[in-house]
């Protein structure tokens, strides 16, 4: 960091003359604030952002909507979601669709609020949709671990949670430098990130301020020239090396790795998270034998390839016209943290 003490990130930002670079936006917040700073504008034509995969819901395969709509419909349970996972679309209709064919559908703001709710509703059948990286996944546990102390028989979670080191090693061929999301490090800390670098993977933590963000930027110029693998944590006020304790250990006692399923990524081995057989009881697919169902995406929609960095929003052929916010084609103009949302709602098409 000497480097950005002795010049300021923006000065070193907009005299970059070093050679193109690719930096994939892991994170769906740091899309959204990039655009909504005006960052975009300020970087040399040099540097190339991609969104990538780190929106929960975005990356959250078509056949998890499907069982969501199985289990509401068919066993007749309630559904306690977060509310951007409500209209995204399913092989056949989304949990709204889902809703107004009666379906009980109950929005919350944490996996604890749905725990709360069976709780208070011990004659309902309630089922939360699961959907998260390891910011939110901790939360999930907890609710678990407090249904089964409870004794609660009628609460049970839909597992969608997904680790992100796996992904960045899927698409290491995506970009040049990662722009690591400080929400997930807060818990899982660096050394994954450090240990990526032996493989010659860069990456950079951010924070979501513009001055964060700015330096982030910086480093990377500053860095990405000398053409050696790197990587630094530019959110120290709150991202460290060990992470949230805390939150990994509860993870570690109610969750196992799992192959999953990403929409766009395919299945990549153990990038999931599914919950240990102590928990069984709290699975809702093992509840309710949830049958295998093969989800099949809106052929139209391009959400897969702008996941993986093949593709901009703007690319997509019904991205403004046949698929907005108000008419979601895809999950990725549907979710607050989707590329397609920030894109539609900053004008990025306009800046590229």
């Amino acid at each position: 960091m000497t480097e950005i003490k002795k010049r300021s990130a923006l000065d070193i930002i907009q005299s970059y003359t070093g050679p193109a670079v690719r930096i994939m936006e892991v994170c769906g917040t740091h899309t959204h604030e990039i655009f909504r700073q005006g960052i975009r504008q300020l970087l040399p034509s040099q540097v190339n952002l991609i969104s990538g995969p780190g929106c929960p819901v975005c990356v959250t395969p078509v056949g998890y909507l499907d069982e969501a709509v199985w289990l509401a419909l068919e066993k007749k349970v309630t559904l306690c979601t977060f509310g951007d996972l409500v209209r995204v679309p399913g092989s056949v209709m989304s949990l709204a669709g889902a809703r107004s064919k009666g379906a009980h559908i109950e929005i919350v703001y944490s996996p604890v609020d749905a725990y709360e709710y069976a709780k208070t509703h011990r004659n309902e059948q309630t089922v939360f949709l699961s959907v998260g990286f390891e910011t939110t996944t901790p939360a999930s546990c907890l609710a678990v671990q407090q249904a089964k102390a409870a004794g609660l028989t009628n609460f049970s979670i839909l597992t969608a949670n997904k680790t992100m080191p796996q992904a960045y090693e899927a698409l290491k061929d995506s970009a040049d430098v990662f722009l690591y999301p400080g929400h997930v490090d807060a818990v899982m800390g660096t050394k994954y990130a450090e240990e990526l670098v032996k493989e010659g993977v860069s990456g950079v933590v951010a924070g979501f301020t513009a001055k964060e963000l700015l330096t982030a930027f910086a480093v990377i110029l500053a860095k990405f020239p000398q053409g050696k693998p790197f990587f630094k944590n530019c959110y120290p006020r709150v991202v460290t090396r060990e992470g949230s304790l805390v939150g990994q250990a509860i993870m570690k006692n109610v969750m196992e790795p799992c192959d999953a399923e990403w929409r766009g990524l395919g299945v990549i081995p153990l990038s999931g998270l599914a919950l240990q057989e102590a928990y069984a009881a709290f699975d809702a697919r093992k509840k309710y034998a949830v049958p295998a169902i093969q989800g099949h995406a809106n052929p139209a929609c391009h959400c897969g390839d702008v996941l993986q960095g093949k593709c901009r929003p703007a690319d997509c052929p019904v991205f403004g016209t046949a698929c907005t916010p108000e008419h979601p084609i895809g999950a990725c103009m549907v979710s607050h943290e989707g590329a397609c949302s920030a894109y539609y709602q900053y004008g990025g098409v306009l800046h590229e």
